[in-house]
């Protein structure tokens, strides 16, 4: 429904001038919904601005925090799996220097 004075389409925009929202009559009685007020809609209007210009940025700061912590943890993985297999190699070289020995000395 598009006619003035729905919610759509308010008679004003000035929050002020709007009648305050009442429970509707379906609405038990002691909801958990309190009664809406304008006392503190403009002051938080005011602040609102400010923090939600701000909220883009902090929200990209979290993400790039996030992904240098599963850069980093991926590095680290990365780090281990070398070591590990250099071990391995290693280990294996020195078992055919052992094999090498021991056959120089049977013969």
């Amino acid at each position: 429904m598009n006619t003035p004075g729905t919610i759509d389409r308010p008679l004003t925009n000035d929050p002020k001038k709007q009648a305050p929202m009442k429970p509707s009559a379906n609405e038990p009685t002691g909801s958990a919904t309190p009664d809406f007020t304008t006392a503190g809609a403009n002051d938080s209007r005011q602040n609102r601005t400010r923090e939600m210009q701000l909220i883009p940025e902090a929200l990209a700061r979290a993400h790039m925090h996030d992904r240098l912590h599963a850069a980093e943890q991926e590095r680290r993985a990365m780090r281990l799996a070398t070591a590990r297999r250099m071990q391995r190699r290693a280990e294996r070289a020195s078992l055919r220097a052992r094999r090498a020995l021991a056959m120089a000395v049977m013969q």
